[in-house]
């Protein structure tokens, strides 16, 4: 088998899937050097700064480079070739010996370039996926999805609310209610509230030092919110990226904010800046109406029930996020939670359609 010295991988990786990943690593054991180049159109909706990120974290002995691309293809048209070519060799900005693609166009395109063309599994028989299957159909394609792009299209739930009002017990039985539907579902994941263990670890080291401490003896401080919301944040992030096409959260990092002012008062402002780096898609909170106040050690306020409902309330209508409050029994909780959620799914991912082709 012949080894090249400068190869390279070309495609709008909109989004990257697994039968691109096997076209680069074949491209990479044979070759010293290997060139990808991520070419986006303006008009399509994943940023190429976001497509350049993906394959540089699946292939970081790559050098994987990213173009703007806002010329239609047409490959019966030399002109239009050529108005590609610039901004493929100026990007690239070296020569190439050999073009590794599973498209038709390869063959011209390694003419162009002066290079050997490679052609790798055209029939796409070892990984039967495309960019254009993807984007119609996200959930269908998930086992072909790396780690980060699944992280980016997972529809994030958050469940939501004040103490003891049974978002731990929702958030985890909306969870099981999707694992249990099988296939690509079977691995949605729940993310437990960190808040709870960081306040567990601070009573277990109060008990440390005093055996009689109690929970009413804990306080916390400002700049200690932020470490929770970071915190929690990455944990989401982590389950994101394992998960399946929907994720549960059992609260998040803008929650957290409303916990500050519960514990410290006012807002805390670096926690509204990492709060507002994570896209969310849907908030369920739970109404304290409906749900007795249950005392584990680690509450202190059912009087203040009813005002955080409100606050919760006030800051998702303020933010503009897409929210729904859930009340009733434990059943009846879990059934419009189930509803929301599937809506959310049905409406799908929305693609916007690459530049037109002519072939």
């Amino acid at each position: 088998m012949r080894r090249h010295a400068h190869g390279l991988v070309l495609g709008k990786f909109y989004p990257p899937h697994a039968g691109h990943h096997h076209l680069v690593r074949t491209a990479q054991d044979r070759c010293d050097r290997l060139t990808v180049l991520v070419c986006a159109a303006s008009v399509e909706s994943v940023p190429l700064a976001d497509r350049v990120a993906w394959m540089r974290e699946e292939h970081p002995g790559a050098d994987v480079v990213g173009a703007v691309d806002d010329i239609p293809v047409d490959l019966t048209d030399p002109a239009v070739w050529e108005a590609h070519m610039a901004i493929f060799r100026e990007a690239v900005g070296r020569p190439v010996d050999a073009v590794f693609t599973s498209e038709e166009y390869g063959t011209e395109l390694a003419r162009r370039f002066g290079a050997e063309e490679v052609c790798v599994d055209p029939a796409r028989t070892l990984f039967p996926v495309s960019g254009t299957a993807v984007r119609a159909d996200p959930a269908g394609c998930w086992d072909f999805l790396g780690p980060a792009v699944r992280a980016s299209l997972a529809r994030r739930v958050v469940v939501l609310g004040a103490e003891s009002t049974g978002t731990t017990t929702l958030s985890r039985e909306l969870a099981a209610h999707y694992r249990a539907r099988g296939g690509v579902w079977s691995a949605t994941g729940w993310v437990a509230e960190y808040g709870r263990r960081y306040s567990e670890e601070k009573l277990e080291a109060a008990r440390a030092a005093d055996p009689a401490a109690t929970w009413e003896d804990i306080t916390f401080a400002s700049e200690e919110f932020p470490v929770i919301a970071r915190r929690q944040d990455a944990e989401e992030e982590r389950a994101a990226r394992l998960g399946s096409p929907v994720l549960i959260c059992d609260t998040d990092s803008f929650a957290t904010g409303i916990w500050h002012e519960r514990y410290v008062g006012g807002r805390n402002e670096e926690v509204e800046k990492i709060a507002a780096l994570t896209r969310r898609d849907l908030y369920l909170l739970t109404d304290d109406a409906d749900v007795p106040f249950e005392d584990d050690g680690l509450r202190d306020g059912p009087h203040l029930r009813p005002w955080m409902t409100g606050r919760f309330h006030e800051e998702l209508e303020r933010t503009g996020r897409r929210f729904l409050v859930v009340r009733g029994s434990r059943e009846e909780r879990l059934a419009a939670a189930v509803a929301a959620v599937d809506e959310l799914l049905a409406e799908g991912w929305h693609f916007t359609d690459p530049l037109p082709e002519t072939r």
